[in-house]
């Protein structure tokens, strides 16, 4: 593949994109072809979860509120 990069579990959408180092302040550059892959514009909000023995998940913000509604919604249906 081009530049080097890998995708993993093609049939079950895993993939990784390759690596990026942190800067001086602290900052990274997410990967062009994850960028366009998951619609991610300059201005654009991430939630950063993490665990200490595990590492760290990037994710929209939306992705859990989406998943909150989803537990309360299951909790009224009870």
């Amino acid at each position: 593949m081009a530049g080097g990069k890998h995708l993993l579990g093609k049939g079950n959408n895993k993939r990784v994109f390759g690596t990026a180092k942190v800067g001086d302040r602290g900052q990274i550059v997410i990967p062009k072809e994850a960028r366009e892959l998951f619609d991610i514009k300059p201005g654009d909000t991430l939630l950063i979860l993490g665990e200490e023995n595990k590492g760290l998940i990037v994710s929209r913000p939306e992705l859990l509120r989406d998943l909150a509604d989803q537990i309360f919604e299951s909790n009224k249906q009870r």
